[in-house]
């Protein structure tokens, strides 16, 4: 009995053998982006969130970039400048709203979320206790998606945009000292960290994070003796071994802190709290036993301050006295140094953008970025972090549900 003849196309067909169709991998589509960068309205607020020299990187990759005239001018950046980057000017401030991504250092204003358009996106701080209660409110009625910078998260699960501010505001607080404890300011005519035969300057530091680092090698840059005060021993153990060298470390006990700053010369107030206000750890006693011409700068003023005594003030009028102790309560330190903290803002802003765009927009980025969906408070409507919607007694709605539903 004669086999079935067999076709040797079925044969070559059930091996695989047959020739296929290519299978060419989709390419991902990129998107054009639609950036504003308004000039900050808020009182002493300098910095701009992008400078001329990334604005010229994102028009090259081929985004629009709309600046509003004068955005720059605090940090010393002239239209011209941005201009020749090939950025847009715009003289009226609802041209630069329109865009589908802003860029902003301070959390817009009610006005200025008015100005936005339906859906579209902001990149901003959050500074959630100087916001009023219909802030959100706002935000969600205009469907906008909020983004927090202080708050994204970068690939090693820090906090970029807070350490880069920190470490500007860690060095900058030493030479505020530095300029308070002078005669030209009324102080006691200190040089800050002494010379041969001067005993050095006492510098007292309260929390051993980013500021309290920074601050820490500034001043001992300068000569003082530095004592850095923190709860976490694992903070304390790490500023000792990022600085290199011994120095005076203790946990947090109010009779070892109240004779520390009795000897002071400088306080610095540099330990904050993840959620809500600072806690208070120098009392009103403390500093009325702190010597008569002692300089008091509370960095974390802007969470209420972790000094009893301190009450915010700004660049105009810096200080106050109280028991003849000099305070500095600036909230934006950063802002003194506009440009510097500009540059900074930039390197960081500019390759999330550029990021944002390969990605083809922000939802992509959103739902394939954990870190950025860290910073995400609202989204299209709806409040996506549970501390807020508790706060302001809001509907809260899971990021990660909302993305997976959208997918």
């Amino acid at each position: 009995m004669s086999r079935p003849k067999t076709n040797v196309f079925t044969l070559t067909a059930s091996a695989g053998l047959m020739p296929q169709e290519e299978m060419l991998e989709v390419a991902k589509q990129s998107a054009h982006l639609n950036i504003g960068i308004p000039r900050e309205t808020t009182l002493q607020e300098n910095r701009v969130s992008l400078v001329p020299e990334a604005v010229a990187r994102l028009v090259n990759n081929g985004h629009r970039v709309v600046v509003e005239t004068e955005a720059g001018k605090g940090a010393n950046y002239q239209d011209r400048d941005y201009s020749d980057a090939g950025a847009e000017i715009a003289y009226d401030r609802k041209k630069v709203f329109e865009c589908d991504l802003i860029l902003k250092v301070d959390p817009p204003t009610l006005e200025e979320i008015d100005l936005m358009e339906p859906g579209h996106t902001v990149i901003s701080a959050l500074q959630l206790s100087v916001q009023p209660e219909n802030y959100l409110k706002q935000l969600i009625k205009k469907r906008i998606t909020a983004i927090a910078f202080d708050f994204i998260q970068g690939k090693d699960g820090g906090y970029p945009f807070v350490r880069t501010m920190s470490e500007i505001a860690g060095n900058t607080v030493i030479l505020i000292a530095a300029e308070c404890l002078s005669n030209v300011n009324k102080g006691k005519g200190l040089m800050f960290g002494g010379v041969c035969g001067v005993a050095p300057t006492e510098v007292v530091i309260i929390g051993a994070g980013t500021v309290g680092e920074y601050a820490t090698r500034a001043a001992l840059g300068l000569g003082a003796s530095v004592k850095v005060f923190d709860n976490s021993l694992k903070k304390l153990s790490r500023l000792q071994n990022w600085i290199g060298q011994r120095i005076y470390t203790s946990t947090i006990h109010p009779d070892v802190l109240a004779n520390a700053l009795k000897n002071a010369d400088v306080v610095i107030g540099a330990i904050r709290s993840k959620k809500g206000r600072a806690p208070i750890l120098v009392t009103e006693q403390m500093v009325s036993d702190m010597r008569f011409g002692s300089v008091i700068v509370d960095v974390c003023i802007d969470q209420g301050g972790c000094i009893e005594t301190s009450e915010v003030t700004e660049h105009a009028r810096p200080t106050f006295q109280k028991y003849g102790v000099i305070h500095y309560c600036v909230p934006n330190i950063t802002s003194r140094v506009a440009q510097t903290a500009s540059i900074a803002l930039s390197n960081i802003f500019s390759p999330i953008v550029l990021s944002m765009a390969d990605l083809g927009g922000m939802s992509n980025m959103i739902r394939q970025d954990p870190g950025i969906r860290n910073g995400v408070y609202t989204y299209n409507g709806s409040v996506t972090n549970e501390y807020l919607a508790k706060t302001f007694a809001l509907p809260f709605k899971d990021l990660n549900l909302i993305m997976m539903a959208n997918f």
